[in-house]
């Protein structure tokens, strides 16, 4: 069966770009990218990029191609690949300009790759019953960790008489981040996310379903490509409308990665994320007497301190605490199953060569 990849080419698109753009470029081809490579490496296996991940293996589209590679390479949504014509399985997987993963949902310690190479997060909620401050500040975390500028965006307004206190809640996070209440659908969604959407970048969204993640897919791309629902009229909770990740390219030429909802997002490997993210508990934690200060009883306190005068809120510090023993706890335990990973494979390579002697 011949699959249709012409939405990964930038054909049939509504609007076409201003100037023309290399097919490598609206894939979001970069100078990072091209550092790792050569033109005669180019010619001889050409770089891709993965559009979809399936069971099956990885659905890649590249200049003037694309096609389905069985498994083999580990790559994610959004990773560059070098294109082995003979051998798909053997593609080199380039260097990632930025990763977003998390610890898997589940008792096995598994980590799960989200996306690569992404420029921007726009982290979605909607300004009723979805809005958790305590998650958008994982989501915050979860894009500094890696250096991808995220970017809150608050949908359904029409749903609330001010969406004031939302937008003041979400800025409470962090005054690095950029928060923004608009109509997830038409023209507006474009103006307004259209700094973030060049050619050549790459953005991905992020946040629970039903929060307008494929409309806004939609409204950038100008084409009806991601399956879109309502949510439940019940709990303001939102059906799950995208199943897989997958990578659409916009008639601007800009990569955008809808991602499915995410009910669970336990944090790993995530301490600089945290650390920016609460710049300002962290900063008023090293003006602690000591340097491994709890903050609770201990003398020279900064946090408890701040506390008192009503510096810090509370419930901002418990949550910081939270998220601090959780991604220590998550790290560990990756740590551990890394290692053991490894000693697995040692003593299987062991076996294997005690066998052909």
């Amino acid at each position: 069966m011949t699959r249709d990849y012409s939405q990964f080419l930038g054909a049939g698109n509504a609007a076409p770009p201003k100037q023309e753009l290399s097919p490598l470029v609206r894939l979001g081809w970069q100078s990072f990218f091209a550092q790792q490579t050569d033109v005669d490496e180019m010619a001889a296996t050409p770089p891709c990029r993965v559009v979809e991940v399936h069971r099956s293996g990885l659905r890649v589209a590249g200049d003037g191609f694309a096609t389905e590679i069985p498994p083999g390479p580990e790559a994610t949504v959004g990773d560059w690949l070098l294109f082995n014509p003979d051998q798909p399985q053997r593609s080199r997987v380039l260097d990632r300009k930025s990763l977003l993963k998390r610890r898997a949902a589940g008792h096995d310690r598994k980590e799960q790759l989200i996306g690569a190479n992404i420029d921007t997060a726009f982290i979605v909620t909607s300004c009723n019953a979805d809005f958790n401050l305590a998650r958008l500040e994982r989501y915050v975390a979860l894009s500094m960790e890696t250096q991808i500028t995220p970017v809150i965006l608050l949908t359904k307004a029409d749903l609330v008489d001010d969406p004031a206190p939302y937008l003041a809640d979400a800025r409470s996070i962090s005054d690095r981040i950029t928060v923004l209440a608009l109509d997830a659908r038409g023209d507006e969604a474009r103006r307004v996310l259209a700094p973030w959407c060049k050619a050549g970048q790459t953005i991905a969204y992020l946040g629970s379903s039903g929060v307008g993640k494929s409309t806004l897919t939609n409204a950038l791309s100008e084409t009806a490509q991601a399956a879109t629902q309502g949510i439940r009229e019940d709990d303001a909770r939102g059906r799950h409308t995208t199943s897989h990740r997958q990578l659409h390219i916009t008639g601007a030429g800009c990569a955008v990665l809808d991602t499915p909802g995410m009910r669970e997002l336990q944090l790993t490997d995530a301490s600089a994320g945290l650390e920016e993210t609460f710049a300002d508990l962290a900063a008023l934690a090293a003006s602690c007497k000591f340097n491994d200060c709890a903050h609770d009883t201990e003398p020279g306190c900064a946090v408890r301190a701040g506390l008192e005068t009503g510096a810090i809120d509370r419930h901002r510090l418990a949550r910081w605490h939270k998220l601090l023993a959780e991604e220590a706890f998550n790290s560990a335990t990756l740590a551990q199953r890394r290692a053991k990973d490894r000693a697995f494979g040692k003593m299987v390579r062991g076996i294997v060569k005690q066998n052909r002697k």
